[in-house]
């Protein structure tokens, strides 16, 4: 039995990855929708096309520091390990947000909960199994002015790159980042710190990763159609949620590529981090 599971599932690219592993997978296959909200959670659950996987829904908060854990151990109890998992909880900021005033929930979210997430379930993923977080091109180090690069170049664990993220959360907080060399779109450091993590984790794991069939990775989707990317850009001629989903899947479902493991791919390609 193939066991999944996608945060941030309830809505936009999360709903649609959960639909394309229900759909590619079996009836015995169980794929979990994860969220914070039990009523979106239940909505979301009941959109789903039978015929295919089963969808269980979850709660998983993973702004929560204790939550990602929690989850892990009992899915740890119940299936003894995991097969597929994608980290797409996301908290979204519009034009007219103030960094300072979201940026500590944003980095909660968007960061500390994907480091959460790979600490919980890195260890209980299978032989052949996928640990992917949803990124975006703008994760890489072109986007930073070089002067911070090292921030993210010379962590040596996940601890480490969360220790930087932090430091730039303060920096945001008070004032001093917009003063500073940092990007003013907090999406550009937050993303960089991502894919970081990523492949911190990676290198760690790689040597047994490999030998076990294991892809750890960063996966970027491209522009999608959404209506919080319409607030940023001009999304007219972007792919819904389900087209944009479908590399994302290929790369869960194709054979394990050494040359991906600990990178951010796109389309299939793996896009330099530096």
């Amino acid at each position: 039995m193939t066991v999944a599971l996608v945060t941030g599932a309830t809505q936009g690219l999360g709903l649609a990855l959960v639909e394309g592993l229900a759909h590619r997978l079996r009836p015995a296959d169980t794929v979990y929708l994860t969220g914070r909200n039990i009523d979106r959670i239940t909505e979301a659950v009941q959109s789903v096309p039978g015929g295919g996987a089963r969808v269980r829904g979850e709660l998983l908060d993973v702004a929560d520091p204790g939550a990602a854990a929690k989850l892990a151990a009992q899915l740890e109890e119940r299936h003894g390990g995991v097969d597929i998992v994608f980290g797409n909880a996301v908290m979204r900021v519009g034009p007219g947000d103030d960094p300072r005033a979201v940026i500590d929930d944003y980095t909660q979210v968007n960061n500390f909960g994907t480091t959460r997430l790979l600490k919980a379930f890195a260890p209980l993923i299978n032989d052949n199994g996928r640990l992917i977080v949803v990124a975006s091109s703008l994760g890489t180090l072109r986007h930073l002015a070089p002067v911070l690069h090292r921030r993210f170049t010379e962590p040596s664990t996940v601890d480490e790159v969360d220790e930087q993220i932090a430091r730039w959360r303060d920096e945001v907080a008070d004032g001093s980042a917009k003063a500073g060399a940092w990007p003013g779109f907090v999406n550009i450091p937050s993303k960089i710190g991502q894919v970081a993590a990523v492949r911190v984790l990676a290198r760690e794991r790689r040597e047994s990763d490999l030998r076990r069939g294991i892809l750890v990775a960063a996966a970027c989707p491209g522009m999608i159609n959404t209506p919080t990317s319409a607030l940023w850009w001009d999304v007219g001629g972007a792919p819904a949620p389900a087209e944009a989903a479908k590399a994302l899947l290929d790369l869960a479902f194709r054979p394990l590529d050494p040359a991906q493991h600990g990178e951010l791919v796109r389309h299939g390609e793996v896009v330099p981090f530096s």
